[in-house]
């Protein structure tokens, strides 16, 4: 492997965040020069990211920790729009009251990954609404649109994926990779950013920001792309049976957060342990090494430092207490998911699948119903096989119950 003189771009190499880059010497020579402000965008589609937006937030915190400032872009305005990267079809268009609500829930989780505040380090997070919304349509095509040829535009993944599959492509959504580079350039001129990071999936649009900033300012930009993140089973990272991993407490609790680390595949240990974790790469090495069962020590591991940077010690602590308790113990722990149900509902015979799926063991009812009619499901660790069957008081002694789906996924019932 190549070695460079900046800290960022050895360390980033070294644990496996790098996948493409328009000039590694010229971006190397670069850092070693200062303080090099380098941004990241994420839209806001959703109400939290979810543990695939996870490998750019840690590229985000090396950035700063080597001593160069993270630009943190909220997409109040390209969320308007809909980044058509990676997607078969397009996304729903969102109201600006959604997109505000989605973006006072993503906020929260960038202050527990790097500082912000007014120092040449510290980390920032503008909106590029501040910019797009006022755009005047005909001056931006003018200035900024002849820079870019409809010859090439049709030649980007984003765009051939989509019309290789017959799936429409909006003018709307056409129009993304020119605001994504203009939003490079405006960077570039508030906060002399000249360093745009993404996934692979964003190469294309990253090339158009370092090519519109060279013809329109003159300016020397580069990009940076981190690889796409997949499972050693080919899995996509992030997605899971249930569904997305979210990173906020609110859309996924701290102890199911570290549950998804602790059931890392093998294969994959050593490597997550590189991206999701600050541990010594000596370190990592050997825990990597590890066989047998003891390569469970370094999921916990896994597990531990990924939920402590997440969402702090003490809900790391709190998680892998309550799986010990769990798994070694047999008990139940205290931090274990909650599913509540009303006394009326007890009397009435709710369905067990009900509350398999309000505890966020399944993702529906009919999951749920499959889950138990398949064997996976247990109530008080006694085997239901009745996909009907209905809760009962004496189900939860004390007002309290454990429901299971499978050896590891395990949640409380609680009667409200």
């Amino acid at each position: 492997m190549t070695t460079y003189r900046s800290d960022f771009l050895n360390q980033a190499l070294a644990r496996g965040y790098v996948h493409q880059c328009t000039d590694f010497a010229a971006l190397d020579a670069r850092m070693m020069r200062g303080v090099l402000p380098a941004y990241i965008g994420f839209d806001c589609t959703a109400p939290s990211l979810h543990v695939g937006s996870l490998v750019s937030i840690m590229l985000l915190r090396l950035l700063q920790k080597t001593g160069h400032k993270p630009i943190v872009l909220m997409g109040g305005g390209t969320t308007k729009v809909g980044d058509p990267s990676g997607k078969d079809e397009s996304r729903k268009l969102l109201t600006d009251a959604d997109i505000a609500e989605n973006m006072k829930g993503i906020k929260g989780v960038f202050s527990r990954y790097m500082d912000f505040g007014n120092g040449a380090t510290d980390a920032v997070m503008p909106n590029n609404a501040d910019w797009l919304d006022g755009l005047a349509y005909i001056a931006f095509l003018r200035d900024f649109g002849r820079h870019f040829t409809v010859n090439r535009m049709l030649t980007f993944d984003s765009v051939k994926m989509r019309l290789e599959r017959e799936q429409p492509l909006t003018f709307l959504e056409f129009n993304y990779m020119i605001l994504q580079a203009y939003d490079f350039l405006e960077l570039a001129r508030r906060y002399a950013c000249h360093l745009q990071m993404g996934g692979s999936d964003q190469w294309g649009n990253i090339v158009n920001g370092v090519e519109l900033g060279r013809r329109v300012d003159n300016l020397e930009l580069f990009g940076l792309t981190t690889p796409l993140i997949t499972t050693a089973s080919g899995a996509k990272m992030g997605k899971t049976a249930q569904g997305a991993v979210w990173l906020n407490a609110d859309k996924m609790s701290p102890y199911d957060f570290w549950q998804f680390w602790r059931n890392t595949e093998d294969a994959d240990v050593g490597r997550f342990l590189k991206l999701f974790t600050e541990l010594p790469l000596d370190e990592i090495a050997r825990l990597e090494a590890l066989g047998g069962a003891e390569i469970n020590e370094a999921k916990k591991i896994l597990a531990n430092e990924a939920t402590k940077l997440a969402h702090g010690d003490e809900a790391a602590h709190a998680s892998a207490t309550t799986a010990y308790k769990t798994f070694t113990e047999g008990g139940a722990g205290d931090d274990l998911p909650v599913a509540t149900v009303s006394q009326a509902e007890i009397d009435a015979g709710v369905a067990l699948y009900e509350v398999i799926r309000r505890a966020g063991l399944a993702a529906s009812n009919g999951g749920a119903r499959r889950l138990i009619k398949g064997g996976g499901a247990k109530l008080n660790d006694r085997t239901i096989d009745d996909e009907h069957y209905p809760l009962t008081i004496k189900d939860l002694p004390g007002g309290q119950g454990k429901i299971s789906a499978g050896k590891k996924r395990h949640a409380l019932i609680r009667v409200a």
